[in-house]
């Protein structure tokens, strides 16, 4: 069955949801979103800062065969619960986009599935919308393809 990544903007709300079931057990699914070396992979850049703990906080960036930095987030983890949940702030630090809010909860389906459900919110609608009319459901949805595959080959690779 093809797993897809289902992204719902209400008109009129400063949120967007999101969803997607992962043929990934919890424990899989969570650590893709905690270990750096994870996060690199998947979202294609360098974790300069990671400290995934409760008030800790991380930055990551891309940049060219140059060192010009083409892109550089960093955020705050507010709370995070071992397979059940993160709170964080996301910022693009080259953007004129605001900080946002993003709740990840993470819910085991069965031994072999899980599912993602995420809540970014924005500091305003006209936020929100802007940050749609860019590629943003086309791009988490390629991010979560990579998080379901590159957790599946380690997983193989591990015996898993």
């Amino acid at each position: 069955m093809e797993r897809k990544t289902n992204v719902t903007a209400q008109d009129g709300k400063q949120e967007i949801l999101i969803d997607r079931i992962f043929d990934l057990p919890l424990n899989l699914l969570f650590l893709a979103y905690t270990k750096s070396e994870l996060v690199e992979q998947w979202m294609g850049n360098k974790v300069v800062k990671w400290d995934h703990k409760d008030h800790g906080s991380y930055q990551m960036e891309k940049v060219d065969e140059n060192g010009n930095v083409l892109f550089r987030a960093n955020g705050t983890i507010h709370k995070s619960t071992e397979n059940q949940l993160i709170i964080r702030t996301f910022e693009m630090e080259n953007a004129a986009y605001p900080v946002q809010l993003e709740f990840l909860e993470f819910e085991s389906i069965d031994d072999d599935t899980s599912k993602l459900s995420m809540k970014i919110v924005f500091k305003s609608v006209e936020d929100r919308d802007a940050m749609l009319k860019l590629p943003f459901a086309q791009g988490i949805h390629l991010a979560h393809n990579r998080i379901q595959q590159i957790i599946s080959d380690l997983s193989s690779n591990l015996g898993g």
